[in-house]
């Protein structure tokens, strides 16, 4: 009898065990595949998998306040940036969160290290069975049909009952890998590539010559650019190179040489490495993106100290390729750059919507820090990062997350118009930021029916900003050539904010920080407003650029002389 009953006892502990290990809650979810992906089959249960633990920050919606509050140019605390350590305060889990989670590993014999300056990122290992058995997931092999690149991911995952409240998600699962490659400017006359003569745009060139031919000196006539050098050593200006793009040291002395003879030829850039990053200097593994970047950030900027920061293989988030890694270490640095310029985006829809929103709010505690984060928008008009088929509209990310500045591109000098390709439009996932809403609202009421049904008109709009985009003149693998693309526009906007950074040290004043609230306040009359153009995709002529706000160029283009103005100079 005494046996029978511990017998007993032993299986109802072990159903009551079983009960509560499955007390699981479906925690994300999408119902599709993205478009090019396709399913492979179930992955090998062996296969090791690399997975990271997104854990709920303290308090995060206190924070969006304080940086909106902090970079309105109305507001008492305008310009007073916070700290590392009162960022922390914010975002950092609480100790209980922490604990729950790690118990809940070790449980599951895992044991997991931090991968972010505030500890709100935990990453381990373990296998494809023993994920699938953790998460109630189906980890499936996709490939890539275009680029034959594979990645293991689940459609669906559940998380423990005990741990909602604790943890935001679980990456990589429901999120899918950009196409390599993409978002890489277009070579736009790949035909025949000039040699590098020794001649430059002279500084009384007619304006109608940068048409066919944008160089330094067109940005500085086109927006009123100063050419006199920055002076104040601490304001500092970050270039980020992600995917094997290698910023060439030859090519900057080549093309300082050519387009700005006023600049030492020496000038160049600082390297900052991270996840195993390089920078090779031979000739064939010179970067087209890289070149571009650090060309009109240093060619245009002039004598902002630049540091060019190369994000290897070796990623800690996963396949956003980096693009957290980045902003994790920034966030670490004690006196991080104050202007960040990155030419690299995905179509909205290849990440969760989980992921999108904590991506977004990193950005937002580096902003808090008073960092301007700058994105070009993309290159496929209304389709998304790059042209393609769609039936609607495809957002880009992160040009949706309200704490960035999203650059499209512009076309032309007499008068500036809309590049064609400039991504512009409304995200599906982050509504309608305050500092936003009236420029919107107008805009939306000028739209009318146009593309109905193809737009979430509740959603953030992009670009903020807009920057020359075509015929852009780099030198690359030691030859002069035009390139196009939103990638040119970004780095030529974030010059203009470094520039502007410099005049306001020197004047004891606080940097610009988040630009937003800025721009679509006392900054937006400040820029050159583009009304003519507009961004087709998806079978249709897409937006039309108007007076005001629009989404292919967004507020217009930097004039130099207002700004200066606006930011009380």
């Amino acid at each position: 009898m005494v046996k029978t009953l511990v017998v007993l006892c032993s299986f109802i502990t072990l159903a009551l065990t079983a009960a509560v290990k499955r007390d699981m809650r479906l925690h994300e979810r999408r119902d599709d595949v993205p478009d090019g992906f396709t399913s492979k089959g179930p992955a090998a249960a062996d296969t090791t998998l690399r997975l990271r633990l997104a854990l709920v920050q303290t308090d995060i919606e206190s924070l969006q306040d304080k940086v909106l509050d902090i970079s309105t140019p109305s507001s008492a605390s305008y310009g007073q940036w916070l700290s590392k350590d009162e960022v922390g305060s914010y975002v950092a889990p609480t100790p209980e969160s922490v604990s729950v989670v790690k118990q809940w590993l070790s449980e599951n014999g895992l044991n997991a290290t931090s991968l972010s300056p505030f500890g709100d990122w935990l990453g381990f290992q373990t296998t494809v069975s023993h994920a699938n058995e953790l998460f109630d997931a189906d980890f499936t092999t996709f490939v890539h049909d275009g680029t034959g690149e594979s990645a293991i991911r689940t459609l669906a995952y559940s998380i423990p009952a005990a741990l909602k409240g604790h943890l935001e998600l679980v990456h990589p699962t429901v999120t899918f890998p950009q196409p390599r490659r993409k978002g890489l400017p277009i070579v736009s006359s790949p035909a025949k590539v000039a040699p590098i003569s020794n001649g430059n745009v002279s500084a009384d060139a007619a304006p109608s010559s940068c048409n066919t031919k944008f160089t330094p000196s067109c940005a500085q006539q086109l927006y009123g650019i100063p050419t006199t050098p920055a002076t104040q050593s601490s304001n500092k200006l970050a270039v980020s190179g992600f995917i094997e793009q290698f910023a060439n040291q030859a090519d900057l002395k080549s093309f300082l040489q050519t387009f700005r003879t006023d600049l030492p030829s020496t000038n160049t850039f600082t390297l900052q490495t991270i996840d195993g990053g390089s920078n090779s200097q031979s000739k064939s593994q010179a970067g087209v993106e890289a070149d571009l970047d650090v060309q009109y950030t240093i060619g245009v900027a002039s004598n902002v100290p630049t540091f060019f920061i190369s994000v290897g293989e070796n990623f800690q988030d996963g396949d956003l390729e980096g693009f957290l890694d980045i902003i994790n270490f920034l966030s670490g640095e004690s006196a991080p750059p104050q202007v960040l310029t990155t030419s690299y985006g995905q179509n909205e829809n290849t990440i969760s919507r989980s992921l999108a929103n904590t991506l977004c709010n990193a950005y937002m505690s580096l902003g808090a820090r008073g960092v301007s984060i700058l994105f070009a928008s993309g290159d496929g008009g209304v389709s998304g990062s790059q042209s393609g088929s769609c039936s609607t509209f495809l957002p880009t990310f992160p040009s949706g997350c309200p704490f960035m500045t999203s650059v499209g591109a512009t076309q032309n000098v007499n008068p500036e118009t809309a590049a064609s390709f400039s991504s512009g439009g409304f995200s599906n996932y982050f509504a309608t930021p305050s500092y936003q809403t009236s420029a919107k609202s107008a805009y939306l009421s000028k739209l009318g029916s146009t593309n109905s049904g193809k737009f979430n008109t509740s959603g953030r709009g992009f670009p903020d900003v807009a920057a020359a985009g075509t015929d852009v003149e780099i030198v690359f693998q030691g030859s002069s050539t035009p390139v196009d693309g939103t990638s040119c526009a970004s780095p030529i906007f974030a010059s203009v904010v470094s520039l502007l950074n410099d005049r306001l040290i020197a004047a004891g004043k606080p940097v610009l920080g988040f630009l937003n609230p800025f721009l679509y306040s006392t900054g937006a009359s400040a820029l050159n407003d583009i009304t003519t153009g507009s961004n087709p995709g998806c079978n249709t002529n897409g937006f039309p650029a108007t007076a005001g706000w629009d989404p292919v160029t967004g507020l217009g283009t930097p004039n130099w002389t207002k700004l200066l103005a606006a930011v009380g100079l």
